[in-house]
């Protein structure tokens, strides 16, 4: 705190001097500019009191304060009156055109200088404004995302402790198979658990920074080819059915958290459809984007659930799963997809829900 406080002193100090060596230095070009004019092309002071103007528009966009202007506007005037009107090298307002022709000039270089520099705070305003929502913003999405761990975490833990419970206390009689059953059970639990802790990392890395995205071009296909190869591995009976355009895709992604994305969809479209049709994974090919879209053919989402599905607050529907909630997970898939630069959905279609996310291409993405 101390370090922070002492830079923040030495920035301040140090601000003052930056804005006067700013003013000096356009104030000293449009002279050298004034004077170029003077000698070569007009010898009128209203003309060359254009080029002050200019000055003194620039020095209020690149400083902080009113002073920088006002000096510059006082400064401007009383040069161009000193060398650049007769009598010369003298400041002389005797003339009644000289004395309306300066007051003119200067009332408008302090009115450009004043309306400059509040305009300028008015951006800076904004722009302090845009990331005090943005932070309100992503403070609520931590709290979402914290409910939806409470609620997504709290049920298998549960489930599992209970079952080492009854399991340990010996009082109901299991067989072999249903031993095994049991402990199967527990692992499927302890596994779904260590992914979700895996899934919250990311999008910790991702929400504070302190993990750049690392894109490189990657094979559409192949990112799905391995992200169905890791579904499989945890829902061996799941049916998915992949349809990928023959052209090859080259897109700039992070490999592994899109693979996330994709297992997450897929595992929330088999899990929550409540059908035992295979689901369906489709790459499209579109101008500056891809598609990819996972459509399932079960019960679909109400309007409860569209309306929060990707907010993290899913989680608190009554209707939500009751061992494991889709809200953290699909929370998660919208942060990675947006740190990408896509774009990420939901509706129903006539027998069930589909779920759709986009990705720039090479050419767009930067």
């Amino acid at each position: 705190m101390k370090k922070n406080f002492i830079s923040t002193h030495f920035q301040d100090l140090k601000q003052p001097t930056k804005d006067w060596l700013y003013t000096a230095a356009f104030l000293l070009l449009a002279t050298c500019l004034a004077i170029f004019l003077y000698l070569f092309v007009s010898q009128n002071p209203t003309t060359i009191s254009l080029f002050y103007m200019v000055g003194i528009v620039t020095i209020t966009r690149y400083t902080h304060g009113y002073q920088y202007g006002i000096f510059a506007s006082f400064f401007g005037v009383i040069f161009i009156n000193c060398f650049f009107t007769y009598p010369y090298f003298q400041i002389d307002f005797s003339q009644p055109d000289y004395a309306f022709t300066f007051v003119c000039t200067l009332s408008l270089s302090l009115v450009t200088s004043a309306t400059t520099t509040h305009l300028r705070q008015q951006a800076e305003f904004l722009r302090l404004h845009e990331r005090q929502l943005a932070e309100a913003e992503k403070e609520k999405m931590r709290a979402n995302l914290l409910r939806s761990v409470s609620h997504d975490l709290r049920t298998p833990l549960t489930s599992i402790l209970g079952r080492i419970a009854v399991m340990k206390e010996g009082r109901i009689p299991y067989t072999a198979e249903e031993y095994r059953q049991e402990i199967a059970n527990i692992e499927d639990d302890a596994s779904w658990l260590l992914n979700m802790v895996e899934n919250i990392l990311s999008v910790t890395r991702i929400q504070t920074g302190s993990s750049k995205l690392n894109t490189v071009p990657e094979l559409a296909e192949e990112v799905i080819s391995e992200a169905v190869v890791r579904l499989k591995k945890r829902i061996p009976s799941a049916g998915i059915q992949v349809e990928i355009p023959s052209e090859i895709l080259m897109v700039p992604m992070d490999a592994m958290l899109i693979e996330q994305v994709l297992i997450n969809l897929m595992e929330n479209a088999i899990l929550h459809s409540k059908s035992e049709d295979a689901i369906k994974l489709i790459l499209e090919n579109h101008t500056g984007h891809i598609l990819f879209r996972i459509i399932d053919h079960g019960a679909g989402l109400n309007d409860y659930q569209l309306e929060h599905i990707f907010d993290g607050s899913y989680a608190k529907s009554p209707s939500s799963d009751a061992k494991r909630g889709m809200g953290i997970g699909l929370s998660i898939c919208q942060t990675i997809v947006i740190a990408h630069g896509g774009t990420i959905s939901a509706k129903n279609h006539g027998t069930g829900a589909e779920f759709q996310f986009t990705l720039p291409k090479e050419e767009s993405y930067a």
